[in-house]
């Protein structure tokens, strides 16, 4: 059984960090590419970055690029989310996905697999 479970959300101020983790299990983990994504109420659930199976190419939306950064650790089966220079406009639910097939990246809503169940993040001005 497919299992993501997000954490490390929390209530932080404007110019703060949080690392959100994703620990994962029911796959192989190192065979599908991963991926975070953010929501708010009333608006689509939102890319926010991607890495490869192998780790060796990330992507980011423009809106956090140079401040977050996506990273996989295969012994651990976890992805990591480091967001740096935190705004109020980051405030969202952020879920982790899993890429529907292996050997494929997660970029889109449609490439996602599987998902967490969320976990909150809030940027305080």
């Amino acid at each position: 059984q497919v299992q993501l479970v997000e954490s490390g959300g929390g209530l932080v101020q404007a110019g703060g960090s949080l690392r959100l983790s994703c620990a994962v299990s029911g796959f192989t983990f190192n065979n599908y590419g991963m991926g975070w994504f953010r929501q708010v109420p009333g608006k689509e659930r939102e890319f926010v970055a991607s890495i490869t199976w192998t780790g060796g190419r990330t992507d980011y939306a423009d809106s956090v690029k140079g401040r977050f950064t996506i990273s996989r650790d295969s012994a651990k089966n976890t992805v990591y989310l480091q967001m740096n220079s935190l705004k109020p406009e980051d405030t969202a639910v952020y879920y982790c996905a899993k890429a529907g097939r292996p050997w494929r990246a997660v970029m889109t809503l449609s490439d996602g697999g599987s998902w967490g169940q969320g976990t909150q993040v809030t940027v305080s001005s």
